[in-house]
């Protein structure tokens, strides 16, 4: 049994400087609501370092030779990663149904497809967009790629390894488990799909990480965008626009939408959903290096 640890109290100092110090590294706003939230997951940090409180922390965190690597853990451990399988089906069905078929059309001439899954955590997202684009079956001789990303080092590690709990699941339609096989370690994804796929550790503010994404046919960014703030917003859907090809398109959550955030996407009308595509008018995307 562990022994018994006082946790460490938050001041409203303390979290003004650990709020600062997240959104200039990730662009993540922490609202004052979540005092209490910040307090809780970080005491573990606290804990693991031996530091007396949040005063040291802070301390840490600016003059300590392993600073850069605890802001990494900071930022992870205020970070959500909840995901499964086939999350917001009827967006998944349009993506099959509707906006891979316009890409082939998009993109005969290069036969190439690249789906980019921002933050995509754990990567059951990423895993669940390469089995919708094999059961397409439009994209046989072409050179296939879904990339995932995340700014959390331990969830990309998961996403690689291919192996998921029962948790995942619970919105898998029956047709796909032929996807899976069950392991001791739990269910893990057929490695004709794994191949598909590929991971990143890095930041989406990065920008010089971000060249290694390359062109794109189409991102999904779902429920990312509402932890940033109003400029981190801002650059990153713009530079979500340089990223897509002519006629790419932006998938985005429910609860996001790009009002107040660029003018640049034409919205596009879907069967059960929205999404945004970019305008098959006007210059190819700068280059930003070869795709993922």
């Amino acid at each position: 049994m562990k022994p018994f640890v006082a946790a460490r109290r938050l001041n409203p100092r303390e979290f003004a400087i650990l709020r600062d110090l997240v959104n200039s590294r990730a662009g993540i706003l922490l609202s004052d609501e979540l005092v209490a939230t910040v307090e809780r997951r970080l005491n573990e940090r606290l804990v693991a370092l031996k530091l007396s409180s949040f005063h040291d922390y802070c301390h840490y965190l600016r003059f300590d030779p392993q600073k850069e690597a605890e802001i990494g853990r900071l930022i992870e451990a205020l970070t959500t990663n909840e995901t499964y399988f086939f999350r917001e089906l009827p967006q998944l069905r349009a993506f099959q149904k509707q906006v891979l078929p316009r890409v082939v059309e998009e993109a005969s001439t290069r036969k190439t497809l690249t789906v980019w899954s921002a933050g995509c955590s754990t990567g059951e997202e990423v895993y669940t967009l390469a089995i919708l684009i094999a059961e397409s079956k439009l994209f046989h001789s072409w050179d296939v790629r879904v990339f995932g990303n995340d700014i959390s080092q331990r969830v990309i590690q998961c996403a690689r390894q291919g192996v998921y709990r029962e948790s995942s699941f619970r919105a898998l339609p029956p047709h796909y488990e032929r996807y899976f096989e069950r392991t001791p370690e739990g269910r893990m994804i057929d490695p004709r799909i794994q191949e598909m796929c590929a991971f990143g550790h890095f930041n989406l503010l990065d920008e010089e990480r971000l060249t290694m994404v390359g062109h794109v046919d189409v991102i999904f960014c779902r429920n990312v965008l509402i932890y940033f703030d109003k400029e981190s917003r801002a650059r990153l859907v713009n530079s979500f626009f340089d990223h897509l090809y002519p006629g790419g398109y932006l998938m985005l959550g429910h609860s996001e939408s790009l009002l107040h955030a660029t003018t640049q996407f034409e919205l596009a009308h879907l069967d059960g959903d929205l999404a945004y595509r970019r305008p098959r008018w006007g210059q190819e995307p700068a280059k930003a290096g070869g795709n993922a």
